[in-house]
């Protein structure tokens, strides 16, 4: 079936590396999709050339994708919303959206994080803006997927999480022939995975920086996939699924894949670079930045011990040199492993 032959349309709200590789793949799979960008200009850009040349250069679009600036056009007539923007945006980019949404939407949150100040995930944000009276069900995406990987045709594995039916249309829209889409009902255990890696891959890439070697790498994943899953586990996930790949798939790619932005954070920050230097000259969100001022506070809210987290915040936002946040994580007092 082809974008012109009838087939379902599909809203893709965010036009980063990210969300234009999804569209890209649910338009081969024959769907009519409309790729929202933040910016006029930009989605001009792109439409005259075909190519996302800010975010996912070298991958021409599909005819089945329409760009456009315009909420009210992305979403008119789309059964099911992609939300693909970073999540320190996902509010906002939701409520412009909301009344061109058709009651019954569906909504799959392609985005990773936790919101500041009210300590939601995505998906907690998603039904509190729509409200379940216009959406059916929601569900997210994650796990181990750079974009340029997925859109240069390389065999990928994720998990799309929520009702199963959500999860399933996930698999509809964007699964192909290397793309497998793994369906899961634990939406708390994909979130929470999907948000608490990028922070822990700012502590791998400052490891890196301060070329602290292989021993201290593999101990820091080790420990930060136990914490992410104490977290989860708090709030209802289920520990399982932290092994598998929204979790520690996702977690060993972000921490040592060299397109990982929230690795590049943390590699900078060991070789003695400044925060808003670093952030300033990137072209993408490195969302751990912005998870790692909620998650400080989530794990406290719930009493959970969150000790690579909180180190990582104090080097991000009280200028706590590298090395002395390395050095008060080996000084704490020894303890049984499974604690």
């Amino acid at each position: 079936m082809t974008a012109t032959s009838g087939s379902r349309r599909v809203a893709v709200l965010g036009g980063g590396s990210w969300g234009t590789a999804l569209a890209r793949h649910a338009a081969l799979n024959g769907v009519e999709v409309r790729l929202w960008v933040h910016s006029e200009p930009l989605a001009l850009r792109i439409s005259a050339s075909r190519e996302n040349d800010r975010y996912l250069p070298g991958f021409p679009l599909p005819a089945g994708v329409t760009v456009t600036s315009s909420l009210a056009e992305a979403c008119a007539g789309a059964r099911t919303l992609l939300l693909a923007v970073p999540s320190r945006h996902c509010r906002e980019v939701l409520q412009g959206a909301r009344d061109h949404i058709a009651p019954g939407a569906r909504v799959i949150s392609a985005s990773k994080g936790i919101e500041q100040v009210t300590l939601l995930r995505v998906s907690e944000v998603i039904e509190g803006v729509l409200g379940r009276e216009r959406i059916s069900d929601v569900a997210a995406l994650s796990g181990p997927s750079f974009a340029r990987e997925v859109a240069s045709g390389r065999p990928t594995a994720i998990v799309a999480a929520g009702s199963l039916r959500a999860a399933e249309e996930a698999q509809r829209l964007v699964a192909g022939r290397n793309l497998r889409i793994y369906t899961s009902p634990d939406l708390v255990g994909v979130e929470v995975g999907g948000a608490l890696k990028n922070v822990v891959a700012i502590a791998a890439g400052v490891v890196a920086g301060l070329e602290l070697g292989p021993n201290t790498m593999a101990a820091l994943i080790t420990r930060g996939l136990a914490e992410i899953t104490r977290l989860a586990c708090s709030l209802g996930a289920q520990g399982a699924t932290l092994s598998g790949l929204a979790g520690v798939g996702d977690l060993i790619l972000t921490c040592t894949g060299a397109q990982s932005r929230n690795f590049q954070v943390g590699l900078l920050l060991g070789r003695g670079r400044r925060l808003p230097e670093i952030l300033g000259g990137m072209t993408m969100v490195a969302e751990g930045v912005d998870t790692a001022r909620s998650v400080g506070d989530l794990g406290r809210r719930h009493r959970v011990s969150m000790p690579i987290s909180e180190q990582v915040g104090r080097v991000l936002f009280e200028s706590m040199p590298p090395e002395e946040a390395i050095r008060e994580l080996l000084d704490r007092p020894q303890r049984p492993e499974q604690d």
